[in-house]
């Protein structure tokens, strides 16, 4: 089984538990999962030798080619059972580890057990019966809290139950929590540089613009200050200094220095799990270190110390915060330097981030020796002395994905005098040059080709011995032979009819590309100048949709894929450029039924205004901080989403702008005189 066909088979199940990233199901459930993941989950146990008795849960990941084999030895016997051990198996790769619970005084806990076993199973209704006792009690409003064993019966004190025999009773009475009178204001210091979680973004190269960031629990806003003076998308909370701020989501979460500063364990707890909520690629922890000896030195308070500031500090070893992380995130945890660690929910960002760390990077060195040692070295040498001309060579293949035929390059002569045959200097290039710009050349050659060939399908094709000369060659460096790249473009063809393929791809699309908007499960939306942008099979798409339309010309402003209904759907708007645009022409078409049908609005006040358009421009476009600017204020005053695709008729969008007695010059909303 590979990625994809897991993946397919995972967006099939209907039973278990869902959450946003995966599926929660018990072993009992495994006669409703399709037969080939039934009998895969085992075979993977297996294979990592994990024993039968050994495991009862399985977390399937819904957007990654993993699974956990999870033991909860008490599954039936206790209301809220505890994890002994989680073993994570990364099938792509082929790595597992395990993390043992027996020992902590804080484990994590299940709870709506029903949603994870078969409405037939005989424990099904006792378990109905525990989760509507949890409701009822409102156990389930913040659901950060619930999932560890301390911070849950905690929450059940507080609330004024406690669980007899596994079953919730209201208490006679409830013990007020203690309170030392900690002065949490005064953990926030004054900084003249940024902060050291903030230095390692900057070292890795994640503060260079392309990446939106959140401080959560920002002080006195000192970090944030030098990075908006730097022109970067960032916004913080706190809850002493900024604490009317919004939690927004963002590409990076910075929890600095927060943990360690909060007494309630509890409160800790749901400070991480709410960052990490909130994070969409990355999440940095960092914490404060110390040993032993200069903890002694304060007063001891619950699992920290008070200091001389009668502010709480829970000083760390760098082993136990780490443990502490991955045991409440059940993630892989990164250090990143002391006291710092990185927690990656993008998987693939994870990724090139290592292969970042561990890659040596080399410094071009100063030929100065005028007499090289060998054939090579002197072939190297001349390269060096006629930079501009083997600067060019190389350009040529970057721009045809292959080696250039001597017929394709002007000054080929030249460069065969110098050193010999296209290959040879190709083959020295390599060397010198950076090859994966190279390598990125030749795969988006060959994707062009495979579309031009897909939707050369719709026509008559042309026999290999009438294409141009040029295309043969690309035909022979890239596939092979002609069969190939037929088959290859009618598989792909054919791939398009495929809606989960399709919704796939449009989820990946929408992570590799900013300026777009993603309904999950619907229809991916974004301008028709980052068409060529898409994975290929979303090109094929619109391309085969165009087939039917016509050439997509310069009045077009958007394109919409339905990731369901094989349709594709083209929005004209009267001026693009303007804060607010009007539709204008909407064109809807059905490929099934190789029909198009057009929808024109030529009446003015019949014309839907397009808000949100930030959502559809990349972050280094010039006018994209005015946008989103304009976007928050306006969704703001008439109380919408900006985040989200929102649809308002003009005559409405009129009266609410007549209501707060605004309107709209350029990006401002000023005041109606």
């Amino acid at each position: 089984m590979d990625a994809s066909i897991f993946s397919q088979l995972v967006s099939q199940i209907s039973v278990g538990k869902h959450l946003p990233d995966a599926i929660y199901l018990h072993k009992d459930a495994f006669s409703a999962l399709p037969t080939a993941l039934s009998q895969f989950i085992p075979a993977v146990a297996k294979a990592v030798n994990l024993a039968d008795d050994e495991w009862n849960l399985v977390k399937l990941f819904k957007k990654e080619f993993r699974l956990s084999l999870l033991h909860y030895p008490e599954f039936c016997s206790d209301s809220y059972p505890a994890l002994k051990q989680s073993l994570n198996i990364d099938l792509i790769r082929l790595s597992h580890k395990l993390t043992r619970y027996q020992e902590s005084d804080n484990p994590p806990i299940l709870h709506r057990k029903e949603t994870m076993i078969l409405p037939e199973h005989k424990h099904y209704q006792e378990f109905v019966i525990l989760t509507q006792e949890g409701e009822n009690a409102g156990l389930y409003e913040n659901s950060r809290l619930i999932g560890f064993k301390r911070s849950w019966e905690n929450l059940i004190a507080r609330h004024g139950y406690e669980l007899v025999d596994g079953r919730l009773f209201r208490c006679s009475a409830i013990q007020p929590i203690e309170d030392a009178g900690i002065d949490r204001h005064k953990t926030a210091i004054v900084r003249h540089e940024l902060s050291a979680p903030m230095k390692t973004l900057v070292k890795h190269g994640y503060l260079e613009g392309q990446y939106s960031v959140f401080d959560y629990g920002c002080g006195r806003g000192d970090d944030l200050r030098e990075l908006e003076a730097h022109g970067l998308d960032v916004l913080g909370w706190d809850p002493n200094f900024q604490p009317d701020n919004d939690k927004v989501h963002s590409d990076i979460i910075n929890i600095g220095f927060v943990l360690n500063v909060i007494e309630d364990q509890d409160e800790r707890l749901d400070a991480l799990l709410g960052a990490w909520e909130l994070s969409d690629k990355l999440l940095v922890v960092a914490v404060m270190l110390a040993n032993e000896s200069y903890i002694a030195q304060f007063t001891p308070y619950k699992d920290g110390v008070i200091t001389s500031r009668n502010t709480f500090q829970k000083y760390y070893a760098q082993s136990e915060i780490k443990a502490y992380i991955e045991r409440s995130l059940q993630e892989d945890v990164i250090t990143v330097a002391p006291g710092i660690f990185y927690i990656f929910k993008d998987k693939l960002e994870e990724q090139r981030y290592l292969q970042s760390k561990y890659k040596r990077h080399h410094q071009w060195q100063q030929l100065t020796s005028p007499e090289p040692v060998g054939a090579k070295d002197k072939a190297k040498l001349l390269i060096t002395q006629n930079q501009t001309l083997f600067n060019s060579f190389w350009n040529t293949c970057l721009d045809l994905g292959r080696i250039p035929a001597n017929d394709e390059f002007t000054n080929s002569d030249q460069v065969r005098n110098l050193i010999g045959s296209h290959r040879k200097v190709f083959n020295l290039l390599q060397e010198m040059y950076n090859t994966a710009e190279f390598r990125q050349a030749e795969k988006s050659r060959k994707e062009d080709l495979l579309l031009y060939f897909a939707i050369g399908l719709f026509e008559k094709r042309k026999p290999y011995t009438q294409q141009p000369e040029p295309l043969k060659r690309d035909i022979k460096a890239l596939f092979s032979d002609y069969k190939t790249a037929i088959n290859l473009a009618t598989e792909l063809l054919f791939a398009i009819a495929d809606s989960n393929l399709i919704n796939q791809q449009c989820e990946k699309a929408h992570q590799l590309l900013p300026a777009s908007l993603l309904n999950q499960g619907h229809s991916l939306i974004f301008h028709k100048d980052y068409l060529d942008e898409l994975p290929l099979l979303l090109r094929v798409y619109v391309g085969a949709g165009l087939q039917i339309y016509g050439e997509l010309d310069e009045n077009i402003d958007l394109i919409k894929i339905h990731t369901t209904s094989g349709k594709l759907t083209l929005t004209a708007y009267d001026n693009f450029d303007q804060p607010v645009p009007y539709l204008v022409e909407r064109i809807k078409i059905k490929m099934a039924e190789q029909d198009i049908d057009f929808f024109d609005y030529i009446n003015e006040q019949r014309r839907p205004p397009l808000l949100n358009k930030h959502l559809y421009m990349l972050r280094q476009h010039p006018k994209f901080k005015q946008q989103l600017s304009f976007d928050k204020r306006l969704a703001k005053l008439m109380g919408y989403e900006y985040k989200i695709e929102t649809q308002m008729q003009r005559t409405e969008f009129e009266i609410l702008l007549d209501k707060h007695n605004k309107q709209i010059k350029g990006f401002l909303l000023a005041t109606k005189h």
